[in-house]
This record gives structure tokens, C-alpha cells and sequence, in this order.
């Protein structure tokens, strides 16, 4: 995985990595524990390897916007990724300061033969805006138990 960012920019940090240590760390501190998780071994997470890249490479190109760059930062990607990065279901849930835990991976079952195919063979009837409620939900339920809704 790279850590350079796509554009070419005037980069004040090298890599992510650099950027976590010495600006986010130092300056975006919380308490921990509770609302907030932090895991010292914070690149094994790979959610918050992509949330920190893109905190990074939004904070490289607004803090070359001016005097509301940073305040914008903040306000459209800042706030709302620490609270989820951080948070009591974020990447960092099981971890603490001192402890990394490797979360659990979701099992992925194969699509069906023909699931993504463009065009499917119609075997029931198409979902349309002129079905009646209780048609949708005829089609849901016979879905959920297994058919393929088309």
C-alpha cells in the first residue's frame, strides 16, 4: 500500500504515517477509554488506515486554502471521522492504548450463479413503481426465503 497522496502537492508530511505521529496524535487528544479507543498499533487497522489517509490528504490540500481551510477541515472531515475512527464501535473497539486486539472479519458468502449478470431472465415480476404494497412485500418475503425476487 502506498502513502503517497494521488496529486502531486506541496506536502508538509512525507507518508500518513508521519502525519499521524506528528500532527494528528499530538494535537487531536482525547481521554481515552469509554467514548473514545485508541490503538497504538493503529496501521494494523485497515479501516483506519483509509480514514487517516483521507484525513490526511484533505488536511495537505485545505491547509493550503487559507484562513477557513482548517476551520472547513474540521468541520467537513474531521468531525465526523474521529468520532467513528475513535468511537465505541470503530475500528479501535476492541483495543486499548496499550493492546491491539484483531477485530473479527464478516464471512462473505459467493453471489449466486447469474446474480450480477445484466440481464436476467425475468422468472417472476419486475419491481415497479406501480406495485401496490402488498405485492412488494409478497416479492420481499419470497426473496428473504430463498427465491430470487426476478
Amino acid at each position: 500500500m502506498t502513502e503517497q497522496p494521488a496529486e502531486l502537492i506541496d506536502t508538509r508530511y512525507a507518508t500518513v504515517t508521519e502525519w499521524v505521529t506528528e500532527q494528528f496524535n499530538p494535537i487531536y487528544r482525547r481521554t481515552l477509554g469509554g467514548e473514545f479507543r485508541w490503538c497504538a498499533e493503529w496501521w494494523r487497522h485497515a479501516e483506519a488506515i483509509v480514514r487517516l489517509s483521507s484525513l490526511w490528504y484533505s488536511w495537505e490540500e485545505m491547509r493550503l486554502q487559507g484562513a477557513t481551510g482548517i476551520g472547513l477541515w474540521f468541520r467537513d472531515h474531521l468531525d465526523h471521522q474521529l468520532p467513528i475512527l475513535m468511537g465505541p464501535r470503530g475500528p479501535f473497539y476492541q483495543c486499548t492504548e496499550r493492546d491491539h486486539f484483531e477485530p473479527h472479519q464478516a464471512r462473505l458468502a459467493e453471489p449466486l450463479d447469474g446474480w450480477w449478470d445484466p440481464d436476467p431472465l425475468p422468472v417472476g415480476p419486475a419491481i415497479t413503481a406501480t406495485m401496490d404494497d402488498a405485492e412488494l412485500l409478497r416479492l420481499l418475503r419470497e426473496f428473504g426465503e430463498g427465491g430470487t425476487g426476478r
